[in-house]
């Protein structure tokens, strides 16, 4: 465990960055440093591997006060990534990854072969460990400094924003290879960035900073939302926090309905049997099952052939009840999608549906012991 006791950071020009901050950070998890611009958040981060000395407090890890130790094995001792990964433009791939353990003493095929380990690890082709930074994308210059930070097998990984100079597509991708790679090794890290969905997705703890570096408040995501500890924070999550809650509820249980489901050599005898008042649609599938979209009852019966996009679709028994609404939302039909691992339509939910599901969860919540029966919750559909 890595414990902030009362730390200040205070320059000589009088600004303070970081004001008796006190943080308990546990062992073997992600939390996620958050919060406005000149919160302190990177000044903490840097406190830890003393890349800055804090003026007042002291930083302890396993019980060991942090400045006891040379600087240069501390640091050798926790991964550091930043934006734009920070990697030696001269130096290959598997170069850049095998920089620690060279410094740490490996010997080189020692360490080429734990390089190359992690490439995999982090989602790289082998292929690529002979190529320069430069040659590669900004998604995957991202992964080849999380290998870096990973090389030497630190206890703990520092990450200062990694991902935020990517676009939002590989920047998912990146969290999702976070939080996997974080299910198989158990790292503590320690996260910053500003974006509250991020906070929120990969945190196990969010520590939510505010201007001149004070705790507003620390919790697990799911107590975040649900609990907001005063009108800072609740402005700082916005005004969809409720929608982001709905992450944390699983839409395994969720009521389907089969019925409007059709294939797209179906019989005008079995689109009858498919026609019902309550679902004026039918959803149209390929022959293995797949949506297609949803076609007008009447006018399908008539011969056409004219389909309404579904908008996207949900899986059923992994996503949440949030990516369940949201199906149902960008819907022109109002009905959510449902579909198997495969992509084979399952089933089909309707907004009023969802809603009936959404107030029996937190129905549920409230009988199990308010926040704290979400609390130590990970989003469903992370």
């Amino acid at each position: 465990m890595i414990l902030i006791d009362a730390v200040t950071k205070r320059y000589p020009d009088g600004t303070t960055a970081v004001d008796r901050l006190t943080l308990e950070i546990p062992d073997g998890s992600i939390t996620v440093l958050v919060g406005p611009s000149g919160c302190g958040k990177t000044t903490t981060l840097r406190m830890i591997n003393r890349m800055i000395e804090p003026t007042e407090g002291r930083i302890t890890l396993d019980g060991a006060d942090i400045r006891e130790q040379p600087v240069n094995s501390l640091r050798r001792t926790m991964g550091y990534v930043i934006q734009h990964a920070g990697l030696f433009p001269h130096r290959t791939i598997v170069e850049n990854i095998a920089t620690v353990p060279r410094l740490l003493g490996w010997d080189r095929r020692e360490a080429r072969t734990r390089a190359l380990e992690l490439m995999e690890r982090v989602g790289l082709d082998r292929s690529l460990a002979k190529r320069y930074p430069y040659q590669l994308s900004g998604g995957q210059q991202q992964r080849v400094g999380v290998a870096r930070a990973l090389a030497a097998d630190p206890p703990v990984m520092l990450m200062d924003e990694p991902f935020s100079a990517v676009d939002p597509i590989v920047r998912k991708g990146l969290q999702d290879e976070l939080i996997r790679i974080q299910g198989e090794l158990g790292k503590t890290i320690v996260f910053v960035t500003h974006d509250i969905d991020e906070a929120i997705k990969i945190g196990d703890m969010v520590a939510v900073l505010r201007e001149g570096g004070k705790l507003a408040q620390y919790a697990p995501p799911a107590e975040l939302l649900s609990a907001p500890a005063d009108g800072f924070v609740e402005d700082f999550l916005g005004l969809d926090r409720g929608i982001r809650r709905l992450s944390f509820f699983t839409a395994a249980g969720l009521e389907l309905n089969t019925v409007p489901i059709v294939a797209v050599d179906s019989t005008a005898e079995q689109l009858a049997a498919r026609t019902v008042p309550q679902t004026p649609y039918l959803l149209v599938t390929d022959t293995e099952g797949r949506p297609l979209g949803w076609a007008d009852a009447k006018q399908r019966a008539a011969g056409s052939e004219a389909l309404i996009p579904f908008g996207h679709s949900f899986t059923a028994g992994r996503d949440s009840l949030r990516a369940a609404l949201d199906s149902a939302v960008l819907s022109p039909t109002g009905w959510a999608v449902a579909v198997d691992e495969n992509g084979r339509a399952v089933g089909v939910a309707a907004q009023e549906t969802i809603a009936a599901a959404i107030r029996t969860a937190h129905l549920e919540q409230q009988a199990t012991g308010s926040a704290s029966g979400v609390a130590d919750a990970a989003p469903v559909d992370a």
